[in-house]
């Protein structure tokens, strides 16, 4: 009979650990406010909530200055080089916000977008795993008001022709523009 406890008493310990392994290694997925942020992997952070409405209201009524760059790859490659240039890139970014213009009213103050297009460079030692080099590139968007951080927002692109990359934009400040402050 003792024995019959034992096996019960250590199926149940290792049925325990089991579970608490699980529960703690389980992938913490944050949920995306937006369907196209699901799209490809993006990450966001709302750096300040002050001054977000009236950034948000300048951005919309044309109140912006565009500060950019784009890193091609190095070790390899690049397939971005041919494809598009600083003065392409500010035209897809501009075409996106005009979009989004609901009024036409110049302004003093001007909200800073600075933004960089990164090519994924595949051949670069640094590059650990598989993961790491399914995606063509990626954009990074900072949006500043008044010398201040506001938001933040990476978003990969996956064509290696840069197919994609309007759409991630418009993404991008889709995201921008429905952050809600309180």
């Amino acid at each position: 009979m003792s024995n019959f406890y034992k096996i019960i008493l250590t199926i149940l310990v290792f049925t325990l650990t089991y579970a608490i392994y699980e529960q703690l290694n389980k992938s913490s997925k944050k949920p995306k406010r937006l369907t196209c942020q699901n799209k490809t992997i993006t990450f966001e952070k709302i750096n300040q909530i002050k001054n977000l409405d009236k950034a948000q209201k300048l951005l919309q009524s044309n109140n912006y200055t565009l500060f950019s760059k784009i890193e091609y790859s190095k070790y390899m490659k690049s397939n971005l080089i041919n494809l598009l240039n600083i003065k392409q890139a500010n035209k897809k970014i501009n075409d996106v916000i005009a979009k989004h213009i609901t009024l036409n009213k110049k302004e003093d103050k001007k909200i800073i977008i600075d933004y960089y297009i990164y090519e994924n460079d595949k051949k670069d030692k640094g590059k650990k795993g598989a993961k790491s080099k399914k995606y063509a590139g990626y954009l990074v968007f900072e949006f500043k008001y008044k010398n201040q951080l506001l938001y933040k927002i990476q978003s990969d692109y996956m064509s290696i022709k840069a197919e994609d990359i309007e759409e991630r934009m418009n993404c991008i400040i889709k995201s921008f523009l429905s952050i809600k402050s309180y």
